[in-house]
């Protein structure tokens, strides 16, 4: 339970020594501070749907329309509380760096969690809750330009930590303003401080988040969510996909490990700065809210185009433009297979979704997608047998 204790929140995030990044514009620090809430046990953890559907049911086959009304389009799973799916979907933005500030809290929660290129060789979250809330998501941060496209995508309410200033203009400059939820005076919740040793972390509720947009007067109700398709069954025609490693930079690399008895993906993070592969160090990335593993039923790679915008340069001061637009090629991996597949987009407020080569929708595997994104320039190599590396590059 959130305690409202009133005080001025000064301190400002430590941050490593690797991350030089341009101040970004700030909002007023909230006046109040959140207790942590304790973790969740095994059983409050929410459990994936099983690899293989129950045979006497059938297999699990839904999308990518007429989803029924218990039913989360953006998982395929059956909510046991079916109101959660007559809002909004919730997104957080949620930081992985600096390495010390590390685990992140409730991201093993969302549905959809887009993984991409910030700047200055790092990356950030872009997460997204529907069937299920978390009592605490954070460490919050600032938004990028690519938000402003997945929100439309998901018609979404977002709460983020302010931007850099042409990007936090643009955000506001769009009809969704109203969904926007930034830190300021007296919000908290659903943005509330914690300060667990020493840092002042900003984190939301999204059940608080859901109820306080309401209040505000924005039109929290049930969206067209449409698009990805659903399938228990395998589909014909993929290729060993048992890991997958992406670097995006001496400092950001991760990894994806298939794990055949849960049937899910092991996400695994840097460790410590590495020229090159040899030198890379992997932990396990947990939850902080629940004491586990991050873990995917679905992990795509899009292969997206990149640029700079706002004449920017590469630096700490880039501002990077990802083009998530139209069509581009995708590296779909479930149940230790990959394949190969086109991401589309053709409709601005529309899911994302992918399609075959043959053109049929590629079926997605019930439970929690994770998007990792790399530009047009990448490397992509599939040496051994089952085991994929992308090395992101933007020209």
């Amino acid at each position: 339970m959130i305690k409202r204790l009133i005080h001025i929140a000064l301190l400002l995030f430590v941050m490593s020594a690797c991350i030089r990044n341009k101040p970004e514009a700030t909002t007023p620090p909230a006046t109040e501070v959140a207790t942590l809430p304790s973790p969740l046990t095994e059983t409050q953890v929410p459990s994936p749907l099983p690899p293989t559907a129950n045979p006497s049911s059938g297999p699990v086959s839904y999308g990518p329309d007429n989803f029924p009304a218990n039913v989360d389009p953006l998982t395929a799973q059956q909510i046991s509380n079916p109101t959660l799916l007559e809002r909004r979907p919730l997104a957080v933005k949620v930081q992985i760096f600096p390495r010390g500030q590390r685990p992140p809290w409730g991201v093993s929660m969302a549905d959809l969690v887009y993984d991409y290129y910030q700047n200055f060789g790092l990356t950030r979250f872009h997460t997204i809750f529907y069937g299920n809330d978390a009592e605490i998501v954070g460490p919050i941060r600032s938004a990028r330009l690519l938000d402003i496209d997945l929100v439309y995508m998901h018609k979404s309410i977002f709460a983020f930590g302010s931007a850099e200033q042409r990007t936090y203009s643009r955000l506001f400059n769009k009809e969704f303003a109203n969904r926007l939820v930034v830190e300021g005076y007296a919000n908290c919740p659903p943005m509330c401080r914690v300060d667990p040793n020493g840092y002042n972390y900003l984190v939301a509720n999204t059940s608080e988040l859901s109820k306080y947009v309401t209040q505000k007067g924005v039109d929290n109700v049930r969206q067209n969510l449409n698009g990805m398709t659903f399938n228990a069954i395998i589909p014909p025609g993929g290729q060993q996909g048992q890991q997958l490693s992406i670097r995006y930079s001496i400092s950001a690399y991760l990894r994806w490990d298939y794990d055949q008895a849960s049937g899910r993906y092991l996400r695994f993070q840097d460790t410590q700065e590495a020229q090159d592969l040899q030198s890379e160090g992997y932990e396990a990335l947990t939850d902080r809210l629940t004491g586990q593993q991050l873990t995917a039923d679905n992990v795509v790679v899009l292969v997206v185009p990149h640029q700079y915008a706002f004449n920017s340069h590469p630096g700490p001061n880039e501002v990077v433009d990802i083009l998530l637009s139209g069509s581009g090629p995708a590296y779909a991996f479930r149940d230790g297979q990959v394949f190969v597949a086109t991401w589309n987009r053709a409709v601005q407020d529309a899911v994302l979704f992918l399609s075959l080569p043959d053109g049929t929708s590629y079926p997605f595997k019930p439970g929690n997608t994770w998007y990792q994104i790399v530009g047009q320039s990448s490397k992509i190599q599939n040496d051994v047998a089952g085991v994929w590396r992308f090395q992101f590059w933007i020209p």
